[in-house]
């Protein structure tokens, strides 16, 4: 299960965004999707659309992040799409990052850490999301065998859905929010590592300016919502403040709409990381 060659999530991270700029960039073969691709909605179309974005986004931006539910739909066929998606993508060069939001207790949670961030599981992608929501230590076994394979957990914390807030924003017996309960849970495991921890949190792109303190978080934020949900590059030094180094923005449909040709897609990647680069110049 454990690899002893490979270095820590934080540190993986860390050199593909200075190798690469700080994007990552969702395969999210949506049906509104593969229909303006003039795709249909089939195994073979899923995969045309999941290898196009591969070839177009694998070898040029630091993550790529998978959205499970849409290979799952398809079955089988849709999960074997996903190894690939998977597979290639690594041998790219980029870091995947599987959307797959699991959260559980005990032997459950083993299970399902087993099958995404074991070494020799066929669908082990480099980070996975995951839902605290059973209570953060819910989580252990997922955060320990990413630890031990070198690989990374983003635990849900302020998501972009504007359902979320509810939930988020109430608060805990900490006397914080929940949002922040779990960054600062995550900062406990993350503590003393350099250059970074391998778990993450997600905070949308979305949320209102310096909502979370990420002072302590030693970690990575991943920020949905660029684009589409209405979030822009230029509002990211506002939402996360002195954190903005850490953060990883990502999007999906305002590179994927610019399909199905590999330079739409290219280009498109290529403009937006270079956007989140002078920001983060500046």
């Amino acid at each position: 299960m454990t690899d002893p060659l490979r270095a820590g999530f934080g540190r993986r991270l860390a050199d593909s965004v200075q190798a690469r700029g700080a994007l990552c960039v969702g395969i999210d073969p949506h049906p509104s999707l593969l229909h303006a691709w003039d795709l249909d909605e089939n195994p073979q179309s899923l995969e045309r659309f999941a290898m196009t974005a591969v070839e177009a986004l694998a070898g040029e931006v630091a993550v790529l992040k998978p959205q499970s539910a849409f290979f799952e739909v398809y079955g089988s066929a849709g999960i074997a799409v996903l190894e690939r998606t998977i597979r290639e993508a690594q041998q790219a060069g980029a870091l995947v990052l599987l959307d797959i939001k699991r959260g559980d207790i005990g032997s459950t949670m083993t299970a399902y850490a087993m099958a995404y961030l074991d070494e020799h599981a066929p669908l082990a992608a480099d980070a996975i999301t995951v839902s605290p929501y059973l209570g953060y230590g819910s989580l252990a076994p997922a955060i320990g065998i990413a630890e031990q394979t070198g690989r990374g957990v983003f635990v849900l914390a302020r998501t972009s859905n504007p359902e979320g807030a509810g939930l988020q924003q109430s608060i805990h017996g900490s006397g914080d929010s929940v949002a922040q309960y779990i960054v600062d849970s995550a900062a406990e495991t993350n503590a003393g590592t350099e250059p970074m921890g391998h778990v993450g949190v997600v905070a949308g792109a979305t949320i209102r300016p310096e909502e979370l303190d990420f002072s302590r978080l030693n970690g990575p934020i991943l920020a949905p919502g660029l684009g589409a949900q209405g979030a822009t590059v230029q509002g990211l030094r506002a939402v996360f403040g002195k954190a903005l180094p850490n953060v990883l923005p990502a999007t999906a449909r305002d590179v994927l709409r610019h399909g199905p040709t590999v330079d739409g897609l290219r280009s498109t990647a290529r403009r937006i990381r270079d956007e989140v680069t002078e920001l983060l110049q500046g």
